[in-house]
């Protein structure tokens, strides 16, 4: 590819901006869904029937590796030599990592809570976790230390009894020591050489080596994806995890290289990554253009980061910042930088995004390995609805209701009426036999 030409597009009508904003929002709906979609299919289906027989069958097909079911399972021994793999520094920048993620998610855990009122009415709700958790942590490209992180401690401060974790193994047969080191770190050992659909359908449905969880959590390609989706409802999961995404909203005071910097951070991630810039300012725009083409030239992940610039990369310029919160919330990105003199501002008018990252200080790296919040965002536009993962992910609520008998009396006619008018008599019967 020409590096002297740019792959990054700069456009500057609103409507066009909105054209290409869902063009690329809806990157991960394509009609090449469908075949995926059947593969999926077939193999949550074979893991449901046959099990380990399919898991093995799966991880010798797609991973090239040839195991028993005993080998399934990460052992003790490599759990501990994990630690003798890694440097002295990567072990204490995962330990500041665990230190901080966990601080912050301490602060969110849910409270049970009652209230009374009169008539010794006592209502509220009672929280609890989920008896098993399965962590999805995915490989592949590269290895996700902080994905383990970002998935475990929650479970862990909601305190899940059990915790199961699955990750494709390497081309040696071997899971990254980082992955494992982060593991023990955040507390999780039962950790299995499995990935893809099957690890999904395993985690779902259980089988004679895994068990069946309650809830799947963490990010995978698009047949993790798929199969999330296919097992919902048998089990909870957090959310349909599509490709990696950042909008940046940048006003002339913005540093381009940093901008530049910032957008190729996230289309380094996989080919159908997103990096968009809204700014203000025309000759941001053009610098940042031109910056990103620089910062591409010599770049380790150049064949994947120039695909995700030229397919999914925009610059859009804009009249205001009002017109790019605007924009930004059509979008609704994973990933949202406030690149602006008054950052505080803007943010009062942004009402969709997964996290907010404020200020030029504030790269989104920060928030991917060590601020605290999660990193495990919704994607795809999923922002409008959809949170991040979290303690309450691995917890869920029971309704506490209690009456007293001069409440029930007091309550008395009024249930009947409802009951009745619903047609249901037997409704209204078990409170009227209670209160004659």
């Amino acid at each position: 590819m020409d590096m002297g030409i740019s792959m990054l597009r700069i456009i500057d009508r609103q409507t066009e901006a909105q054209i290409e904003l869902k063009r690329i929002g809806d990157r991960n709906n394509g009609d090449e869904m469908q075949p995926k979609e059947a593969m999926v299919r077939e193999i949550v289906t074979n893991v449901k029937k046959n099990g380990d027989l399919a898991l093995l069958e799966y991880t010798e097909k797609f991973d090239l590796q040839v195991y028993t079911a005993d080998q399934l399972r990460v052992t003790g021994s490599e759990l501990d030599a994990a630690y003798q793999q890694i440097s002295k520094d990567l072990l204490r920048a995962i330990q500041v990592a665990r230190h901080k993620i966990e601080a912050f998610h301490r602060q969110r855990v849910p409270k049970s809570w009652v209230q009374f009122e009169e008539d010794d009415v006592v209502l509220g709700k009672r929280y609890t976790p989920v008896d098993k958790a399965g962590l999805y942590i995915p490989g592949g490209r590269a290895s996700y230390p902080s994905t383990v992180l970002m998935n475990a401690i929650p479970a862990k401060v909601a305190q899940v009894p059990r915790i199961v974790m699955v990750t494709p193994p390497g081309q040696d047969g071997k899971i990254n020591p980082a992955v494992l080191v982060a593991a023990q770190e955040a507390g999780v050992e039962e950790i299995y050489r499995v990935g893809g659909a099957q690890a999904v359908s395993a985690l779902a449905y259980g089988t004679a080596t895994i068990p069946k969880v309650d809830v799947i959590t963490g990010p995978g390609n698009i047949y993790v994806t798929l199969a999330k989706k296919m097992v919902y409802g048998t089990v909870g999961i957090d959310s349909l995890a599509g490709p990696s995404e950042i909008l940046v909203i940048a006003d002339e005071q913005a540093n381009p290289i940093h901008v530049a910097a910032d957008l190729l951070a996230q289309a380094e991630h996989d080919p159908m990554a997103a990096a968009i810039l809204i700014t203000t300012n025309r000759e941001i725009a053009q610098q940042v253009q031109e910056e990103v083409t620089k910062q591409l030239t010599h770049h380790p992940r150049k064949t994947l980061t120039e695909k995700a610039i030229a397919h999914y990369g925009l610059i859009v310029v804009v009249n205001s910042l009002t017109e790019a919160a605007e924009l930004s919330n059509l979008f609704a990105p994973e990933h949202l930088e406030l690149e602006v003199a008054e950052p505080w501002e803007l943010v009062e008018h942004i009402r969709h995004a997964g996290a907010i990252f404020i200020g030029n200080s504030t790269p989104e790296a920060a928030g991917d390995y060590l601020a605290g919040p999660n990193h495990t965002l919704p994607t795809s536009g999923a922002a409008r609805y959809a949170s991040p993962l979290g303690v309450e992910t691995f917890m869920k609520h029971s309704s506490l209701i209690h009456y007293s008998p001069t409440a029930l009396k007091k309550m008395s006619s009024t249930i009947q009426i409802l009951a009745e008018a619903e047609g249901l008599p037997s409704h209204a019967d078990s409170v009227r036999l209670r209160t004659e």
